[in-house]
């Protein structure tokens, strides 16, 4: 016949038969089992990384800000709530919470990577000069612990067009500059010299 235990914390063991008669039910020892074991997890050290320190991009292209962290033993994403917000000299704006994004009418920025992997990285589609700044990744564990990672500063680049050479509008400016400062430099210099050369012509011509 077919025997069965059944198992229950604190409790005793028990044999049951299908053809088992009383007296043998009886004489069957009862043990007691011993309390489950319980082990208990390590508390999680969240940690959030962003790279690079600075990033640089010229109007129109593509940028992925990285983030990431060291993902738990069981991850889930409605645990996990990431923001990305953003600090320039406006002050700041958020662009992600709550793993999605908040701007109106904006689909040039949006959150890529997996989280369950611990990526967290941002993605900005053909970038404008507006999108300058200092990029935050934020995550916030389910007891509600914040942590934030050290930023990525993004420099945005204008692209003109100057002898064929691509620059941005702070080195132009700086070599109109620069030439405008050579030319007066130029004139101070010389101005002696063509006035001696004007006189010596003069005499000459007297003569």
């Amino acid at each position: 016949s077919t025997v069965l235990f059944f198992l229950f914390p604190g409790a005793d063991v028990g044999v049951t038969g299908g053809s088992a008669s009383k007296e043998n039910a009886a004489a069957v020892t009862h043990v007691t089992a011993q309390p489950l074991l319980l082990t208990t997890l390590e508390p999680w050290n969240l940690l959030v990384t962003q790279t690079p320190a600075k990033e640089k991009a010229k109007e129109g292209e593509t940028v992925v800000l990285n983030c990431h962290f060291n993902s738990p033993p069981r991850p889930s994403l409605n645990d996990l709530m990431v923001k990305w917000y953003k600090e320039d000299e406006k002050g700041q704006m958020d662009l992600i919470e709550n793993n999605v994004t908040v701007l109106p009418n904006n689909s040039r920025v949006f959150m890529s990577g997996d989280l369950s992997q611990g990526d967290a990285s941002l993605v900005i589609l053909s970038v404008t000069t507006s999108d300058h700044g200092i990029y935050f990744c934020e995550v916030t564990l389910p007891d509600g612990k914040v942590v934030t990672g050290d930023g990525t500063k993004l420099r945005i680049r204008r692209a003109l067009a100057l002898f064929g050479i691509e620059e941005s509008i702070g080195t132009i400016i700086g070599v109109v500059a620069a030439g405008i400062g050579g030319i007066v430099v130029l004139i101070i210099v010389l101005t002696p010299q063509l006035r001696k050369c004007i006189l010596c012509m003069r005499q000459e011509s007297r003569q």
